[in-house]
């Protein structure tokens, strides 16, 4: 768990959480953790949509920013503008820049500079904090 005293527009006590989200879910996105790569069906999601974070529903990134990256994680490489926050992850005797949502601050995964134009980014998310949202219509 993060222990930073951090504020975010949602938050709720651990508690809620739990009763909120899968085991697996609260493990990554409230305690940082990371899923095995290639066990989310969002790997292969192809519709157009909106990829939301399953901790408070906030839009995060849009389905034309997806891409296959070949990780076996869901990876974009925009995105939607304020949506997600940055800092430095120093675990694993490595620093890396992880990616949490704006709203809840809940654990998305890391971006690397290796993605396509044209950003140039590859937010590598965990699928099981996302959820889908496709388009209607």
């Amino acid at each position: 768990m993060s222990t930073k005293t951090e504020s975010y527009p949602i938050t709720k006590p651990e508690a809620e959480w739990r009763a909120t989200l899968s085991p697996e879910a609260f493990r990554v996105l409230r305690g940082h953790g990371t899923e095995r790569a290639g066990t989310s069906a969002l790997n292969f999601e192809k519709r157009d949509g909106t990829y939301t974070c399953a901790g408070c529903g906030t839009a995060l990134f849009q389905a034309d920013a997806k891409f296959e990256s070949g990780t076996g994680w869901p990876s974009f490489f925009r995105p939607i503008p304020g949506a997600v926050a940055t800092r430095t992850d120093r675990s694993f005797f490595m620093s890396r820049t992880e990616v949490h949502c704006a709203t809840c601050g809940g654990h998305l995964g890391h971006v690397f500079p290796d993605g396509p134009q044209p950003t140039g980014e590859r937010y590598c998310m965990n699928g099981v904090s996302l959820a889908f949202q496709p388009k209607e219509g």
